[in-house]
Parts: structure tokens; C-alpha cells; sequence
């Protein structure tokens, strides 16, 4: 449940040669259409898988982070007032990409399971159909929350936490989604790595959650890596939604919304590490006296057997060489 505790629309339209800003006067009361569109566009936003992450760039000119952090601080916050200040970042960076677009600008500060966001999303109207009590028809305006393109949402909690990403913005295909990320002062710079082994994680965590068996997961997780070592070679961004598509192309969407889910703060459209992939069909580990390292295949295989009452693994087929030298030692046994 989302607990509002301010909103405010604002109207952002082109104009030749730029943007006209239309400051509301008031906010928004919250009441219960106003909770259905909070709520809507949270799981809408959620659901998008196309999303980057970040936190405010330490780069001069971009005032949003100081213009927030001044709301929050204030013994008596004006949402209304920073909401147009807001406004006025952008505008101006709106202005200077072609493919920006207007529409009303909604912002909501909320409560959620005792985190606190701020979430910013541009929306248009949309042409409907009505049926009159004559049984006729006629034109009706509404909020398209479906079609909204450009949103962002800060987890003003985790930023005062000090948590490396705390920024979330929908990235589109090109620069189309970079004003807005310029807007919110974000900086999502890519790191490849950390991106490949969140996904790794991501993906581990989804045959567990949908349990399934040891040799589905093999092949999904060996799948997995094919297609992500496809667009790594070829330096070529992945997106989650071709990967779902692939992976699972008669029901795809379980894996988008479990790769979209906010709180594991994916970055999508990035180029894979190579590296980093091993990590989903590979296992390793280390002690002082000794290391070891297989592939998933050895355990559906029956080379290495783990017993998980027991905690041990038992290798089988180890190479002759080794054979040999451990018998040459007279360790037979030991």
C-alpha cells in the first residue's frame, strides 16, 4: 500500500523553439482516485523492464539534488514550491533534445513499506469513447497511465542511507530517455561487470523462485548464457525483454516483471561481461587448503555429488594424472 504524502500536476507543452511551463496553484488532494493513479503508476513503472539506475552526479549543473534535499530539509516542506523549481529543470533540459516530448508532469512523494520515494512521470490524454444515458456516444479525455513514456523515481530512503542506487529512470532506445535522466541529475555510468553479476544473480534467483527442477534450471541458466555472451561478443547492449522473449518465448512476461522489479535495481540495455557469465553455469570456492571449481553440468551428471545433510562433495572421474601422483605419495586412502 502507498501512503501519499504530497502531489502536484504540472503542464509541460512544445512550443516553437522550446517548452511553456503551466504551474498548477495548488496540490492534488489525496483521495481515492488520486491513491488509484499512485498506485497504478507504481506497478506500471515497476513492470517496465527497460529501466537504468544510479545516483546524483557529483558534476555541477544539476540542480534537482540540491533543490530536493532543501525540500527535505525544510520545517515546513513546500511540495508545490519544489515541484515548480522542478519544473523549471525541465523545461530547460527538454529544450535541448528534439525527440523530448510534453504532457502533464506528475509528481508524488510516498511511503512504502517504510521506504520514501519521489516519483516523476510525464503523461498525455488519450481519445476515448463514452456511452451517454441516451445510448449514444460521444468524446472523452482521460490520463493514458498505460502510455506514459518518461519517469523517474528516487528512493529518497536509500539516498539518506547512504545505498550506492537510488535513482531509477525508464530508458527508451537512443538518447530519447536522456533529458530526463539529465533532469534528475543522475549518473548511471555503466559498469559491465557489477551489471552482469546482478543479472547473474537475477536469473539464479528466478529458477529457484519458480523451483525449477535441477535440469530445467541447467539448461535455462546454459540458454542464458548463450544469449548473453551473444551480445557481449558482439558489443551489442542487451535488453531484458529480448532475453525473456528468447528464454521463454511461450510465456515470457514472469521473467520481464522478475528482472523489472525495482527493488533488485537492474540496470537494462547494457553490454555483457564476458567474464561474468561463468558465474551462472560455474561454481567455486576457496579454503586454506584447497579450491575447487565445476560446472553445473558436473552436478546433473554425476561427476560431483553434493549431500547437503552431510555438507560434502564427492568429486568422481578425477584425471589420471592426479591418480597417480596422489597414489606415487602413498595418500591411497588417507
Amino acid at each position: 500500500m502507498n501512503e501519499i504524502i504530497a502531489l502536484a500536476i504540472h503542464d509541460l507543452e512544445r512550443r516553437e523553439g522550446g517548452f511553456d511551463v503551466t504551474l498548477s496553484e495548488r496540490q492534488l488532494a489525496p483521495g481515492p482516485t488520486a491513491q488509484r493513479v499512485v498506485d497504478d503508476l507504481y506497478d506500471l513503472y515497476n513492470r517496465r523492464a527497460s529501466k537504468s539506475h544510479g545516483r546524483f552526479t557529483e558534476a555541477e549543473g544539476y540542480p534537482t539534488e540540491g533543490q530536493i534535499r532543501e525540500y527535505l530539509a525544510a520545517d515546513e516542506p513546500d511540495f508545490l514550491a519544489l515541484t515548480a523549481r522542478l519544473m523549471d529543470t525541465l523545461s530547460r533540459q527538454a529544450t535541448r533534445r528534439a525527440a523530448a516530448t510534453g504532457g502533464h508532469v506528475f509528481f508524488a512523494q510516498f511511503r512504502r513499506e517504510a521506504r520514501s520515494y519521489l516519483l516523476v512521470a510525464i503523461i498525455t490524454d488519450k481519445l476515448s469513447a463514452t456511452l451517454t444515458a441516451e445510448l449514444d456516444m460521444e468524446d472523452v479525455q482521460h490520463l493514458d497511465l498505460d502510455g506514459f513514456r518518461f519517469a523517474g523515481r528516487i528512493n529518497l530512503t536509500g539516498w539518506a542511507a547512504g545505498e550506492d542506487r537510488y535513482i531509477s529512470f525508464l530508458k527508451g532506445k537512443g538518447d530519447v530517455s536522456d533529458y530526463f535522466k539529465e533532469f534528475l541529475g543522475c549518473d548511471n555510468a555503466r559498469q559491465e561487470r557489477r551489471d552482469t553479476a546482478d543479472l547473474v544473480d537475477a536469473l539464479k534467483e528466478f529458477t529457484i523462485g519458480t523451483r525449477m527442477s535441477d535440469a530445467a534450471a541447467a539448461d535455462f541458466l546454459l540458454r542464458a548464457k548463450a544469449i548473453c555472451e551473444r551480445s557481449g561478443r558482439a558489443r551489442e547492449e542487451l535488453a531484458f525483454s529480448a532475453l525473456a522473449n528468447e528464454l521463454l518465448p511461450e510465456d515470457p512476461q514472469p521473467l520481464v516483471d522478475h528482472l523489472a522489479d525495482g527493488e533488485r535495481r537492474l540496470n537494462d540495455r547494457f553490454v555483457p561481461n564476458l567474464p561474468a557469465l561463468k558465474a551462472l553455469v560455474r561454481f567455486k570456492a576457496r579454503t586454506p587448503q584447497w579450491s575447487v571449481e565445476f560446472d553445473r553440468g558436473a552436478l546433473n551428471g554425476g561427476s560431483v555429488r553434493f549431500d547437503p545433510e552431510a555438507n560434502t562433495l564427492t568429486l568422481s572421474g578425477i584425471p589420471p594424472e592426479l591418480a597417480a601422483e596422489l597414489r606415487d605419495q602413498g595418500l591411497a586412502g588417507a
